[in-house]
């Protein structure tokens, strides 16, 4: 496949707000362990290989068990190896990752708002949807590990 356009020279400044939100989720307070499975998780259900790649290296390098990340797509039948705080954030990144399908559902949401309080359930939603602007670039744009 021939190369495609590069967002970074094109629209600099895109790049710039890109990484503001990623210092702004990196210093949201959430766990780094938990901001890399939503990184994680968004980026397989929406087939993007270069964030998959970078993330689960990284979950690893923050000292993430690599046997939980081979069962994070089937997360729901391994629920042992996922707190229940593990299991809320998956099911709010795949529930906002696949809007179209039903949205945020009120359980979930709920679940979160019990479990983590408005600030940090706002936190967590900012965090699904910075990884899912990253992925449609990584996918639009073709880009490889």
């Amino acid at each position: 496949m021939a190369n495609r356009l590069n967002l970074k020279e094109l629209i600099p400044d895109s790049y710039q707000i890109f990484t503001q939100m990623s210092q702004l989720v990196a210093n949201s307070g959430i766990d780094k362990l938990q901001q890399e499975l939503i990184k994680i998780r968004a980026s397989q259900v929406n087939g993007c290989a270069f964030c998959m790649h970078i993330h689960s290296k990284d979950a690893v390098q923050y000292g993430e068990d690599p046997k939980r990340l081979y069962v994070l797509s089937a997360w729901r039948e391994a629920k042992k190896w996922f707190s229940k705080e593990d299991q809320v954030i998956l099911a709010l990144t795949e529930e906002i990752t696949l809007i179209a399908d039903n949205g945020l559902s009120d359980q979930t949401y709920q679940e979160a708002i019990a479990l983590f309080g408005e600030e940090t359930t706002a936190k967590l939603i900012f965090a699904v949807i910075h990884i899912n602007t990253l992925n449609r670039v990584g996918v639009s744009l073709n880009m490889h590990p």
